[in-house]
């Protein structure tokens, strides 16, 4: 059993990855670019991004409950209720994005956090309201991504994130640079070229569903479905959790990212790259976590506990031992890899020292990452919740902002860093005995 789940692991794990990497180089591109360009237009970039992840993630984090619903359903061999379960939480995005849209259109609230020069914050609020023109189109892809993840369907996902990655260099020419006759509006410039690739990836993802056959058995446009609100508050009671947990975990980052613009431009921009480098290399946990968490909920759904707790448990070494390998790797190449987003000597000082945090700080976000997706296999999704805010925003960033700003410390950007893996660790040991727990037969 062992080595078929291993199996089933990688088959499912591997396209995810692909397209999770193909939507970080997005953002990979979008960090290089504006750091050609200026400091300014890179801490633009890096706190307008912070603040559009931080409120996106969180909402999309709701909509992943339809992953496990699917998933349980597939794995009894209920396919024909999966189609209304996919409509429905279609309606639930739909209402989310309108939320979603406000709060990143109007963005004042953070920016005050922020205390940026004033050019910074002009950048920085055009890019905002650029990406929030995409924000329905995201929301409405990342509810195909939980329905068609959970019927083991994955490399249609890779496909499409691949186009979308395809589109992003030469979009980004015309909008930061002013080619084809367009106005050149630098940093923000990438923020409406992702706003247009969100609205083609959707609508390909759609059309998709509506004319492979493959999807036929489902029945997704089989009928129409208004919103049934017994079927909403049973997803919000799955989803609320796993949103709130997403942010935690991203306002760990953003109001870090936000803390540190205070020390200076050189410091945030230092920070964007170590955050950025953070997120790409999670990646991998990242697929690993979707696929231990969707094959937990088809064992689940198909009567098979023993298989569901095995399958968590082989994520998670797994994961562990993956990001044990990327973790030195980027130890030992930190001064290169820094070297590679900015020509700023100070930029890349800072970058390359907080590096050597992210190397520590990837090993315990995987683990933890994994150990979450399989509770999500059971619907269990509060008590990770709880641990991650005890973890994350009490130890990790309130721990971080005493050394990193407090008067006795005052460490700079890397005691947010030394907060923030202190954090991550605890909370990955409580998860992973509450899943020992809740797994056991």
């Amino acid at each position: 059993m062992f080595g078929s789940i291993v199996r089933d692991i990688v088959k499912l794990g591997w396209p995810v990855l692909i397209a999770q990497v193909a939507v970080m180089i997005n953002g990979v591109i979008d960090t290089v670019m504006a750091g050609r360009l200026s400091a300014a237009d890179l801490a633009a970039v890096g706190i307008g991004a912070s603040i559009y992840i931080s409120i996106f993630v969180t909402l999309m984090g709701v909509l992943i409950a339809l992953t496990p619903v699917v998933a349980q359903l597939f794995g009894a061999g209920r396919l024909a209720q999966i189609g209304e379960e996919v409509r429905q939480s279609a309606w639930l995005g739909a209402m989310l994005a309108v939320v979603a849209f406000v709060l990143i259109y109007f963005p004042d609230p953070f920016l005050a956090l922020a205390q940026v020069a004033p050019d910074v914050e002009a950048k920085t609020r055009s890019y905002l309201r650029s990406i929030a023109l995409g924000i329905p189109a995201m929301l409405m892809f990342r509810v195909f991504y939980s329905f068609t993840t959970a019927v083991s369907r994955p490399r249609v996902i890779m496909l499409l994130n691949l186009s979308g990655l395809a589109l992003k260099i030469p979009l980004n020419l015309v909008f930061m640079h002013g080619y084809l006759g367009m106005p050149a509006l630098g940093g923000p410039g990438c923020a409406v070229s992702t706003a247009i690739i969100s609205w083609i990836i959707a609508i390909a993802a759609w059309l998709a569903c509506r004319f492979d056959p493959a999807y036929r058995p489902f029945g997704v446009f089989s009928r129409w479905s208004w919103p049934r609100w017994r079927d909403q508050l049973r997803l919000l009671q799955i989803g609320l959790p796993i949103g709130f947990n997403f942010l935690v975990d991203v306002t760990s980052f953003t109001f870090m990212a936000l803390f540190i613009a205070r020390l200076g431009t050189a410091s945030s921009g230092g920070h964007q790259i170590a955050g950025n480098l953070t997120s790409l290399i999670y990646m991998m946990p990242l697929a690993m976590a979707s696929a231990t968490g969707v094959l937990t909920g088809q064992a689940i759904g198909a009567g098979d506990p023993r298989r569901a707790r095995l399958t968590g448990i082989v994520g998670i070494g797994s994961g562990l031992i993956c990001a044990c390998v990327v973790g030195l790797l980027v130890w030992l190449g930190r001064d290169w890899i820094a070297g590679l987003y900015t020509r700023d000597d100070e930029v890349r000082a800072i970058a390359a020292s907080l590096l050597a945090y992210v190397a520590g700080y990837h090993l315990f976000d995987a683990v933890s990452a994994i150990a979450v997706s399989a509770l999500r296999g059971y619907k269990k999704t509060v008590v990770p919740m709880l641990c991650n805010i005890v973890a994350l925003w009490g130890l990790g960033l309130g721990g971080g902002y005493l050394l990193a700003l407090g008067p006795a410390m005052h460490m700079g950007a890397p005691g947010f860093w030394i907060g923030a893996t202190a954090g991550v660790l605890t909370g990955s040991i409580l998860i992973v005995f509450y899943f020992l727990r809740i797994s056991r037969p």
